[in-house]
This record gives C-alpha cells, structure tokens and sequence, in this order.
C-alpha cells in the first residue's frame, strides 16, 4: 500500500492527463448499438399490414400492443401472451403509470385507493436504482429501505414490515443482475415474496427486471418466475413484472413491456386506454422483424452484447484487484450480468472519492445515488457504471477511481 505521499503524488500525475472518461450512466457502447443497425430499415411501406391484420398506419389496436410484440416479449418474462401489454420507451414510463393508477384507484382487490393513506409505504432495496427513488419521491411514497442480499431483499426484513402496516403497499426492486450490486433473486426469495403474508390486502410487487436477459456468464442461473410463483401461492394479482428493449437494442428507441395476471391486466388497460389509444405500432413492427430475423433471435442478440460487455466487466475486475485487492480499504461485486459494478468504501469516503475522480476527469455517479433523496449513511457505496467506454479509457477510469478511493481513504486516516 503506498503513503499518502505516493498517492498524492500519483493522483495529480493521472489528473495532469486532462482525461475526460466517463463510467456514470448504464449506457451501451456504440458497438452496442452497431448490432441493431439493421432495425432502422426493416419496415418498408410493404409493411404497413401486420399478420394479425392491424395497419401500422392507423389507430386501430388497442392499448395492449401488437399480437405479435406481446408473443414475442412475453417470454422474455416468462409470461403468456395474454398476461402481456407492449408499449413505448421504457418500462419506466409503464411503471410510472401503474403506479399514478394505484395512487388514484387503487389495484385489483384494493379497499380505497392508495392517495386515500396519508403517506402510502414502498419497500425499496439498497443499494437501488436511483430512478426508481426519484419516481417514488415524487409521487409521495415514503420509501422503507431493506438491504439488498446476494439472494435478494431481506426477506426477514420484508416480512416484518409488511406484515405490521397496511400502509406498506408493496415493494419495488430489480429481482435480476440488480441495479448496482447484480444480485439476482433466489427461489427462495421469490417464493417468500409470493407467499408471505401482509397488513395490507393489496400488497404488490413491483419487478423491475430490465437486465433479465443481460447475463455475462455461459450458463446463468434462472431464478423462479414471480408471476407464476404468485399464481402458486394463491395471490396471482400480487406482482407486476417490467422490462425493455432500452439495452436490447437502442435506448432512446426501444419498447416497454409488462406482465402480469389477466385480472390486473383488463383493470390497468382500462386506465391507459384514457390516456392514449395506442402504442406505436411501427416501432413494434421493427423489433419484431429484427427479434426474430437475428440468428438465434434474443438469446443470440444478447450472446453478442456479452462478447462486447465481459472484457469491459473483465478489465473492471483486473484493475479493482490489483489496486484494491488485501488493502481492506474496499469490496465490490463481481456480477455475472446487468450493467453495474457496486463497490463500498470501508470507511465513510465515497463523496470525496467521486470528487477527486470528477477533479481528475472521471465522470462517476454521484455518491449517495444509490439511495433514496440521495442520503447513504455510510457514505460508502460507489456505482460503476463499465458499458459505454472502451476498454483502454475504461481500464485508466477504474484505476484512477481505485486511486481515489485510496487516496481519499488516507485522508480520511484511521
């Protein structure tokens, strides 16, 4: 371990580079999007009929999407067509709506609407997703942290609060690769969720799992599915799952989709179909043509996203190690999908540690993100985002973070 001298010195070495590295956003690499090129001229005007008989063109449709886009994305969440709405970019924006509905109506099997509690309880995992904090903040949920585990959320934790406070409406999280640590759910946890009893007769959960088909790994572990774990345990309208196409192919031009039981399904789209009359069509046409055209379809797509993704996950874990491995200064997660590195700081250093970074000319998401209102108390949690530079800039951006993380550490003393 070097002197707080060395460092000093070595720190303003890197920051006299005049890098500007940036690893603060889950983005993909062009090379990323390179892969979907094709899908920005596959609908012709030979193509305004679809097989199921829906123009393009026209309103007619509904608010569920095309039968073709709900077979096709259905099975990415382990859902039956029918249990399946396709809309627009992104699963975010159908989330966000769900949830404006239960605030307003309530969900299936609701006594009174959710905005009718004077401050509606969300459990969230932490370390989260900064977005789905931001959401819950301004819609007016007090949000309920509960560590995430390398099972999944702490189930204890869950079970207790849930089952003491009707105003504990449910739990929102990413059960797969989680957003920043890429802990995935076990069958466990998921059968736990599913069957545990709560205060509230209307308790959901909210499953955010946008990186379900990102794995990094040759043969990933496939977790139990909650819709159907829900089914089983009797409470089939207790989960909503969510996903995009936002890392599939282009994410500022994807599709959302959602699944869940038959009977939230005609209640929510009742909803929507108050607010638009339909998704758009041609844009479901395209990935449908390109999803299916690909060789291998969505698995094989994804096998050539991992091909660009490991070696930057790779070089992530190389650097981390060899400037923080037997320092006892950090640990991170060594995830085998999503987009997201977790590290924690031992001591309470991680916003001095991003500034120096942002003063040496890495760009990294802001220390505290990955908590609600931005408050970590331990002040430790750092989210590397590895995806969108390549791996030369990424190798210098991790060792200049390590850096500062030792560095900052120093400062800091004992």
């Amino acid at each position: 371990m070097e002197s707080l001298k060395d460092l000093q010195s070595r720190y303003e070495s890197l920051k006299g580079m005049g890098l500007k590295l940036n690893i603060e956003r889950g983005q993909p690499g062009d090379e990323n999007f390179n892969l979907s090129n094709p899908l920005l001229g596959i609908v012709s005007e030979n193509d305004v009929m679809t097989q199921s008989g829906f123009d393009i063109r026209n309103y007619p449709g509904g608010v569920l999407g095309l039968p073709e886009a709900r077979e096709l994305f259905s099975s990415i969440l382990g859902a039956k067509p029918e249990e399946t709405l396709v809309g627009n970019n992104a699963s975010l924006l159908i989330l966000s709506k769900v949830l404006m509905w239960a605030l307003l109506r309530g969900v299936v099997g609701s006594p009174s609407p959710w905005c009718t509690i004077d401050k509606p309880k969300m459990i969230v995992t932490v370390p989260g997703y900064d977005r789905h904090f931001l959401l819950l903040a301004e819609m007016g949920f007090e949000m309920i942290q509960v560590p995430m585990t390398p099972n999944g959320p702490d189930m204890d934790e869950i079970e207790k609060v849930s089952g003491a406070d009707a105003s504990v409406k449910g739990i929102l999280f990413v059960p797969t690769y989680s957003n920043p640590t890429g802990d995935t759910v076990s069958d466990e946890t998921v059968k736990r969720l599913a069957a545990m009893k709560t205060a509230a007769p209307d308790f959901t959960i909210f499953a955010d799992d946008a990186y379900v088909v990102h794995h990094l790994a040759e043969n990933p572990r496939k977790p139990k599915n909650l819709l159907r774990a829900c089914e089983e345990a009797g409470n089939p309208n207790r989960v909503y799952l969510f996903s995009s196409t936002s890392k599939i192919t282009f994410a500022s031009a994807g599709l959302g989709f959602m699944a869940t039981s038959k009977d939230n399904l005609a209640y929510i789209s009742k909803f929507f179909g108050t607010m638009f009359i339909g998704p758009n069509k041609a844009e479901q046409l395209r990935h449908v043509k390109f999803l299916k055209a690909f060789p291998g379809g969505v698995a094989g797509l994804m096998k050539e996203h991992a091909k660009l993704l490991k070696p930057k996950f790779d070089i992530s874990q190389k650097v981390l190690e060899r400037e923080l491995g037997g320092t006892s200064l950090a640990s991170w997660s060594k995830p085998d999908g999503g987009y997201f590195i977790s590290l924690d700081t031992t001591k309470p250093v991680a916003k001095r540690a991003v500034a120096l970074c942002k003063d040496a000319g890495v760009a990294i998401t802001p220390a505290g993100a990955t908590f609600p209102l931005g408050k970590d108390p331990r002040d430790a949690n750092i989210r590397i985002s590895p995806t969108r530079p390549q791996v030369a800039e990424l190798e210098k951006a991790i060792e200049i973070l390590a850096v500062c993380v030792k560095l900052a550490s120093l400062e800091y003393g004992s």
